[in-house]
């Protein structure tokens, strides 16, 4: 019996001679796991661990050195993860597996191994060194199973189209009712566009992939012009039909003969849509072009 508790006790002091005498700490107050990964708990949180397979909400930061390189806060939506195996000892995943839901810890992890295996990178970027690490910040605000993650998708883009269906309608309603405003009684085209000419011009039209010479002024339903070819005097040369330009131009001039002029009055679904374009085009826009078909060939 004594000399059992003798060597156990010898075996305690050669474990902690050991330790005192092993690589200090790079990172104080991070605990290393023996991987290579360095682990801190910043807030404990009281949900289920997490596990592999598991599709986390999440929002992360990481830095090098004092240098933040990305955070999820810079993205419109919510950042989402999956809880995978490790793709090198040490990494992210490993750090999400010894998480909880409501955790936010902080970890230190190799950045060489970190843009190579788990990003990819074809070369390193210059700031990456041998040893270097970086500094995640993690929180994990909620998980689910694959199937729940792809039902909330589903829901969130149901939400969003009916939402756009909405919107679209509005800028439709608005469309006619400026039409019906100014008396332009001009029987639409098939899609929407209305053209109305203002000077004829003399034979053929351009065909589909012919290149097409144009000028234009564009404005708004309320008059603001956001852009002129006349203003820097030569005019925008595209091929017809291929979609360089937005398919209320590539409908409308197709309409036109050499030299012609007239006017295009285009709705929002055929000119930029739910897209922000420059400064004044707005989401859902209707457009007017004053246009002359210069020429083609």
């Amino acid at each position: 019996m004594k000399k059992s508790l003798y060597l156990v006790a010898m075996s305690l002091l050669l474990s902690a001679t050991m330790l005192s005498c092993g690589e200090k700490n790079p990172f104080p107050g991070y605990t290393p796991t023996g991987t290579g990964l360095y682990y801190k708990q910043i807030v404990a949180g009281n949900g289920d661990k997490l596990l592999t397979g598991e599709v986390i909400k999440v929002r992360l930061a990481y830095y090098l050195g004092d240098s933040l390189l990305f955070t999820t806060n810079s993205i419109p939506e919510a950042a989402y993860d999956m809880v995978r195996e490790s793709v090198f000892q040490g990494d992210l995943y490993e750090g999400f597996r010894m998480m909880h839901v409501g955790d936010s810890m902080s970890f230190m992890i190799n950045a060489d191994s970190t843009f190579r295996k788990q990003f990819h990178a074809p070369t390193l970027p210059d700031f990456i060194k041998p040893g270097v690490f970086l500094r995640w910040e993690v929180t994990v605000d909620e998980s689910l199973s694959e199937e729940e993650f792809q039902q909330r998708k589903m829901e969130e883009m149901a939400v969003k189209q009916q939402e756009a269906e909405a919107l679209q309608q509005q800028a439709n309603e608005v469309f006619a009712e400026y039409l019906k405003a100014n008396g332009i009684k001009t029987q639409p085209q098939e899609s929407g566009l209305v053209y109305v000419c203002t000077k004829k011009g003399k034979g053929p039209k351009p065909g589909y992939k012919q290149t097409v010479k144009v000028h234009y002024t564009g404005k708004l339903l309320d008059g603001r012009v956001f852009d002129s070819s006349i203003e820097r005097g030569e005019p925008i040369a595209f091929q017809l039909g291929v979609g360089q330009v937005i398919p209320g131009w590539d409908e409308g001039i197709a309409l036109m003969s050499k030299g012609e002029k007239g006017i295009l009055y285009i709705p929002s679904n055929l000119a930029y849509g739910a897209r922000q374009a420059g400064e004044l085009i707005t989401p859902y826009s209707n457009l007017i072009f004053e246009v002359e078909l210069v020429d083609f060939e």
